[in-house]
């Protein structure tokens, strides 16, 4: 198999949540790493997606990056084929910190401030899936689960309802200290 089409992390922190009940799909993703290399560059980078009213068009959506270039690759490259192949690409501040147990991510962009703390980390784990509907790509990589996920957008704390799978076909809630994703 020739893999064109690549990128990896070091130091990812990610939620999929639901902060309204009866929806069908997560309404808030930060989904962010401290380092994502690609082939074209290297920089702090992933993805958001702020939808406060479910039924409305999100107020933030798109792939973040502090370098426009790195972040304009997902669409066409990772994501073609999901809804989030034309997100567009939105320049931002991206922190992550990772000690012990706990995980953070802020993350600024758009007029917009997510702080995002998972806790409760369980032991790294190697994983390993196959292409999806919404993760068309293979996966690889090291995943410790959240126990407990915290959100603030704006100064603001929101309740997430964290479900069992993520859009990836993983936990909805973790922190994954490295990984590739590829096809």
């Amino acid at each position: 198999m020739n893999i064109a089409q690549w990128m990896s992390w070091e130091g990812g922190v990610d939620l999929v949540g639901l902060t309204q009940e009866n929806v069908s799909s997560p309404n808030v993703i930060v989904h962010v790493a401290r380092m994502v290399h690609t082939p074209v560059g290297s920089a702090p980078a992933g993805m958001i997606l702020w939808q406060p009213d479910a039924h409305a068009a999100p107020l933030v959506c798109g792939f973040v990056s502090t370098d426009a270039t790195v972040g304009a690759y997902f669409g066409a490259n990772i994501f073609a084929g999901t809804p989030f192949e034309n997100a567009p690409v939105l320049v931002a501040s991206i922190d992550i910190t990772h000690s012990g147990d706990q995980s953070t991510a802020r993350v600024e962009t758009s007029g917009f401030v997510f702080e995002l703390s998972l806790q409760e980390l369980g032991g790294s784990e190697l994983i390993q899936r196959s292409p999806s509907a919404m993760a068309p790509f293979f996966q690889q990589g090291l995943e410790r689960v959240a126990g407990k996920a915290v959100l603030k957008i704006n100064g603001e704390s929101i309740t997430v309802t964290v479900p069992p799978t993520g859009i990836s076909g993983g936990p909805a809630a973790v922190v994954s200290p490295c990984g590739i994703y590829a096809r």
